[in-house]
């Protein structure tokens, strides 16, 4: 199963009409990611910003991925684009994009009324539940790239899943204690819902500006990038080159003494995974591997994600530790 809220369909004829029934008032694009990060940041989630590498959903963003591992409580919220390339049209399509915008919220643990604050999370942004039907259908969740799963609930609104609620049991192979509850709110899908429309690209984005205005040019030409342009064989080499990279960081981790372990880069290790994670999926749109490979290439870069996992755990307790001159001291 495919991480996060599907792109496929924002909203079906039927689905619309209950929208427009319901007369939502429908704030702007950017208006619905501000209450949202508002009503998170008021419960203590850190506010991150969207990472700077390309991801295919906001779980591989390192606040998730890395953040969930090991014993620490940590709360946060950001906004993630994420970059699916099979499912671009070239702008032409009104519902599937080359890249969608999700908010993403992982609280860990997860407090005993994280149901309860979902629900009042979206009652923020003007949907009343008395006037919708909420449904929280059971959705369990795997990402073979990342090593990792969860049990969980697609959230429906009037038939429209517009979330994914999911408790993290693994994550880069291991098992998490405590578990993480992950929210990923589909940003898309719940402002056309809110607006009233059927096209992604005539919502209203700002007071003034459509979405169309602001990303059709990109969506035109990512699309184009992914199915006619991008070349086969160096998205190759370039998948070879980034995971080689990775491997060579992680050797040299194992190497290192427990003061260079310290501060080594083990995030410039996921930045490689994460591009290779992206490659893989430029050339699954390019229809140039098969079922075969395709099991390969995943595979390498679940290695690789598990690798880094361990190494940012060994790292971060090595961090949490005194720097043994100083545990002499104490001992003295």
């Amino acid at each position: 199963m495919r991480k996060g809220v599907k792109s496929e369909t924002v909203k079906s004829q039927v689905q619309l009409e209950k929208a427009k029934s319901g007369k939502l008032a429908g704030p702007s694009f950017q208006d619905l990611i501000l209450e949202l990060q508002k009503f998170w940041a008021d419960r203590d989630c850190v506010l991150q910003q969207p990472y700077d590498v390309e991801v295919g959903a906001g779980t591989m963003h390192p606040e998730t991925f890395l953040r969930v591992l090991g014993p620490e409580p940590y709360r946060v919220a950001y906004v993630q684009p994420s970059r699916r390339p099979a499912d671009g049209r070239y702008g032409e399509n009104p519902n599937r994009l080359y890249k969608h915008l999700q908010l993403q919220v992982i609280l860990k643990p997860p407090p005993a009324d994280i149901q309860n604050l979902y629900l009042q999370s979206i009652q923020a942004i003007g949907i009343q539940l008395s006037e919708h039907d909420i449904r929280f259908e059971e959705d369990n969740w795997e990402s073979p790239t990342l090593g990792a799963w969860g049990i969980g609930w697609q959230v429906l609104l009037d038939g429209l899943e517009i979330t994914q609620f999911t408790y993290f049991q693994q994550c880069g192979g291991i098992d998490l204690d405590p578990v993480s509850v992950e929210l990923t709110y589909g940003l898309d899908r719940i402002a056309a819902y809110l607006q009233n429309v059927d096209n992604v690209f005539d919502l209203r984005w700002s007071r003034d500006r459509r979405y169309g205005e602001v990303r059709l040019a990109e969506e035109q030409q990512f699309s184009a990038y992914s199915f006619d342009y991008a070349n086969a064989e160096i998205t190759r080499k370039l998948f070879d080159l980034h995971e080689r990279e990775a491997n060579a960081l992680l050797e040299a981790f194992g190497q290192a003494s427990e003061e260079e372990k310290r501060r080594f880069p083990v995030l410039a290790a996921y930045d490689q995974c994460l591009k290779c994670s992206h490659l893989f999926n430029v050339l699954d749109s390019r229809g140039v591997i098969s079922v075969t490979e395709r099991a390969t290439l995943i595979g390498r870069v679940r290695q690789v994600a598990c690798r880094i996992a361990k190494a940012y755990l060994a790292q971060h307790e090595l961090a949490s530790a005194p720097p043994q001159e100083k545990q002499a001291e104490a001992g003295a």
